[in-house]
């Protein structure tokens, strides 16, 4: 049996057509993820405005929303996620030190 070294991060980002704040939350995202969890991670947008009943799964209220689905246990952050240190913090991500 070989140990799982490392595990792969669902995110999702609950958007609302592609708008301004949409758009920067998901470069944001996609920036920190690339620091933070490269190669380990998979994002789906889910744009509510398409398909709205998918917000009720995870108790969508504000969008832009990220969640977190995988590791466990679930976490949500409302907004633009241009502040990286709130974000790794809610996502409960720890930065890679710089030395």
């Amino acid at each position: 049996m070989t140990p799982v070294k490392s595990k792969t991060w669902e995110l999702r980002l609950y958007v609302a057509g592609k708008t301004q704040k949409s758009i920067t939350a998901l470069a944001n995202l996609q920036k920190y993820c690339e620091e933070h969890l490269k190669g380990q991670y998979v994002i789906e947008v889910i744009d509510l405005l398409e398909k709205p009943q998918l917000a009720e799964g995870d108790q969508i209220f504000a969008v832009p929303t990220l969640v977190r689905k995988v590791p466990e246990p679930i976490r949500k952050i409302i907004g633009d996620l241009s502040n990286e240190e709130k974000v790794l913090v809610g996502l409960n991500i720890r930065p890679h030190s710089s030395q």
